[in-house]
């Protein structure tokens, strides 16, 4: 007699466990399907109208809700690391406020010919070294303008110490099309991604790829973003040399510590006599 309870409680408690899992099945999908149309997705869009050529910086994203019905193919979600790869490809064509940014919209760093569309026509791209703080501490970005700043030390000790440290601009207003591999500047040696910046790669004439390949001979190179805003007339010549003594007062006023002229002349036996200029 226990015997039989036993196995009818088996059976009926079989049979309830097959019912409930037969319930959720049923269930589930019905419950998902409604919580996918419920939840909009939210897409990375253009901030603002782009044009064709131009270079994703941060402030050009900006996340869109949209519905899973409306939502168009190869959208990205808006995500931080889907918001980084977007940062410096290239635009192919006209964007307007609002726009999904779609795969065949941008051009990637690394895609084949990425380099030659980024370009002007006529133009040339040079690479510099440069590492965190000279390259502002991550605050550059693809399709910044930049000039590019020599500073030099003096071979020549004899020269008065306001003379022995200089520094110039070789190279005013010029884009920015690559931060190493990624294109992408803010990173820091800490930082998970990779090790921070290391080169820079700029667009220039052929005239200015020979004075930045002079450049990186005579000194340490580094980078001053220029406004948005295009400046006064003028304003993208190279202003005159800064020395050490017109940063320093203190240098400048030190004297130039070297030896005296001296002329000695001899006449006949006599001894000579000097003449000090």
């Amino acid at each position: 007699m226990i015997l039989r309870v036993a196995m009818l409680v088996l059976v009926a408690s079989g049979l309830l466990g097959f019912g409930l899992i037969a319930w959720f099945s049923t269930r589930h999908p019905a419950s998902a399907e409604t919580a996918r149309h419920a939840a909009p997705a939210v897409v990375v869009v253009a901030a603002h109208a782009l044009q064709p050529g131009a270079l994703l910086k941060p402030d050009d994203l900006a996340g869109k809700k949209l519905d899973h019905a409306a939502l168009p193919s190869g959208a990205s979600a808006d995500t931080p690391a889907n918001r980084r790869d977007l940062v410096g490809a290239m635009v192919r064509r006209t964007l307007a406020v609002g726009d999904v940014i779609q795969p065949r919209d941008v051009m990637r760093p690394g895609d084949h010919g990425f380099l030659a569309a980024v370009l002007s026509p006529g133009m040339r791209a040079v690479t510099v070294g440069v590492d965190v703080v000279s390259g502002t501490a991550g605050l550059i970005w693809p399709g910044d303008r930049v000039d590019v700043i020599l500073t030099e030390t003096m071979p020549d000790h004899a020269t008065a110490p306001g003379r022995q440290v200089a520094a110039e601009t070789v190279l005013a207003d010029v884009r920015v099309i690559a931060i190493d591999q990624r294109l992408v500047e803010g990173a820091t040696p800490d930082d998970p991604a990779g090790k921070g910046a290391r080169t820079v790669t700029l667009e220039v004439t052929a005239t200015q790829a020979e004075r930045v390949a002079v450049a990186t001979r005579l000194g340490h190179l580094s980078l001053s973003v220029r406004a948005a805003e295009a400046g006064p007339a003028g304003a993208s010549h190279p202003p005159p040399t800064t020395w050490a003594g017109d940063v320093s007062p203190a240098l400048a006023s030190q004297a130039t510590h070297e030896a005296p002229d001296v002329v000695r002349v001899f006449q006949g036996a006599a001894d000579g006599k000097e003449f000090h200029f």
